[in-house]
């Protein structure tokens, strides 16, 4: 019968299983450089050239480093949460760089592999009872970086996207005391939430009493966009500012009749051009079109 020690609570590790961790807790230390050249090479395999193999190497070796760290009783704990701090930052990394997730979880489990490996070669019985229990550790590293690799990549994909929207909902002056917001595809609440920020904050900036909400570029106008613009409209008139709707093309405007979409004293135009002759005039300033006669003089051969 095996002798057993007590590690706490509900943890029983037996005489022979203490023996073969410690066997292959042997093996990392004495074979590290050899574990590290192979993880180097098993992680790099699927990257085609896209990761230069002295960086892989010292990024592993730290890695590699810290987790020997989390195996040592005394220093186990810190060594864990260091490693799992490494583990995070190797995932936001490769998210930010376009690695994929199997690309990324491959630099964690083909540690097992490099392990194995040695194991392997040194063919004790223990060594490869070790190695069981350990594989089971590197499996737990493994989802662990999958799981960080997922949270990083979708907040790559959030920021970007909130940066997209910055860059689609521009707002520019026209002229003195009006601005305008020229609209290009979809309009949903997200964007109208954009839209609504930036439109105010530059009116506050500016000082602006006109705005000209320009939807030439939006596809097609139903209910839901036809609230949006109206609660854009609305707030811009609690910062004191009269707002314009352009761009109402004549299958837009069939729409509008044909959903009985009501805009009330919101001023529309067929055009930006027109909206702007319009809030130039509403500010005082008189436009004049002079026109210019041409006159062509042709040259007749004798």
């Amino acid at each position: 019968m095996l002798a057993k020690r007590k590690l706490g609570p509900g943890a029983v590790l037996t005489v022979q299983d203490n023996t073969s961790r410690h066997h292959v807790e042997g093996l990392l230390r004495a074979n590290e450089e050899r574990i590290l050249t192979r993880w180097v090479e098993i992680s790099n395999e699927p990257l085609r050239g896209r990761a230069v193999e002295v960086g892989t190497l010292e990024e592993l070796r730290e890695i590699y480093h810290a987790f020997l760290r989390s195996l040592d009783g005394a220093d186990g704990a810190d060594g864990a949460s260091e490693l799992r701090g490494l583990l995070a930052e190797l995932s936001r990394s490769r998210a930010r760089r376009g690695f994929t997730p199997r690309e990324t979880a491959v630099a964690v489990f083909g540690l097992k592999e490099a392990i194995y490996e040695v194991v392997e070669a040194d063919g004790d019985v223990d060594g490869l009872r070790g190695f069981i229990w350990l594989s089971r550790t590197i499996d737990d590293l493994g989802l662990y970086t999958f799981e960080s690799f997922s949270t990083a990549r979708e907040k790559i994909i959030i920021d970007q996207t909130e940066q997209l929207l910055e860059l689609s909902t521009p707002v520019v002056k026209l002229w003195d005391g009006i601005l305008a917001v020229p609209l290009v595809g979809t309009l949903d609440s997200a964007r109208t939430q954009v839209v609504m920020e930036k439109l105010l904050q530059t009116l506050v900036d500016t000082g602006s009493e006109y705005a000209v909400i320009d939807i030439t570029g939006v596809p097609a106008v139903d209910t839901e966009v036809a609230q949006h613009l109206l609660k854009t409209v609305m707030a811009a008139r609690l910062m004191g500012a009269s707002c314009v709707i352009s761009g109402i093309r004549p299958q837009i405007a069939h729409t509008i009749v044909t959903l009985g979409i009501e805009f009330g004293d919101i001023v529309t135009k067929a055009t930006l051009a027109d909206a702007l002759a319009y809030t130039l005039k509403q500010s005082g300033v008189e436009v004049a079109s002079r026109k210019r006669t041409r006159v062509a003089v042709r040259a007749e051969e004798a």
